[in-house]
């Protein structure tokens, strides 16, 4: 067991538990920090109406628990969005989607009056690109979309053996020094066959729990 992920999760629960009444939805992302608030989420159901979840995983986890689980189309308001990252930087700038869940999390992080983000310190970075940013594309572009990513000077590759929930592959780009990521999270958006890639700029959390050991 991770301590500084329960725990960031614990945190976030203590955070969040105030704002929720019995008609509340609140949105779940994905991944393991994520799989820890699930099981401390599933402690409170009483006190909610049900979750909004971003993968396929997700669902299945909040369901085994006895969570009720709608689909974004069905509801009005999403109270409160609680997802992991795999980078934060200073200014709450994330890269996400290790998990190649990115497209749908940002669509439910968008759609929730507040984003509420927890990692480990891990996670924490002065400049977002060490780790490999991910974009999702539609298969019959991927090639394209590859070469226009090399134009903005990021190495692609493949993510094998591996598809969305969406249907669509992952391109992982790294050698990337992420400088401004509003710009280059917008930049990569316009090539024709990206869904969306791992960049929360745009989207940034209003606020990041970082759990401690």
């Amino acid at each position: 067991m991770s301590n500084s992920k329960l725990n960031a999760s614990i945190e976030a629960i203590e955070y969040i538990k105030p704002k929720i009444t019995q008609d509340s939805i609140v949105g779940v992302g994905t991944g393991s920090t994520v799989n820890y608030f699930i099981e401390e989420l599933a402690k409170i159901k009483h006190i909610f109406k049900g979750a909004v979840s971003s993968s396929e995983a997700s669902t299945k986890l909040l369901e085994n628990l006895g969570i009720d689980v709608f689909e974004l189309n069905d509801i009005n308001e999403i109270l409160v969005y609680v997802d992991g990252a795999d980078e934060v930087d200073v200014s709450y700038n994330l890269i996400k989607g290790g998990g190649g869940a990115h497209t749908r999390e940002k669509i439910v992080a968008s759609a929730s009056s507040e984003f509420v983000c927890i990692v480990d310190e891990s996670k924490l970075v002065g400049t977002l690109g060490n780790f490999p940013l991910p974009v999702e594309v539609m298969i019959k572009s991927r090639s394209y979309v590859a070469r226009e990513i090399v134009k903005l000077g990021g190495l692609p590759e493949l993510r094998k053996d591996f598809l969305t929930d969406q249907g669509n592959q992952i391109l992982d780009i790294k050698d990337l020094i992420i400088e401004n990521p509003l710009d280059l999270e917008r930049r990569l958006n316009l090539i024709p066959g990206v869904l969306d890639n791992g960049l929360f700029a745009n989207c940034k959390p209003q606020k990041v729990i970082v759990g401690k050991d």
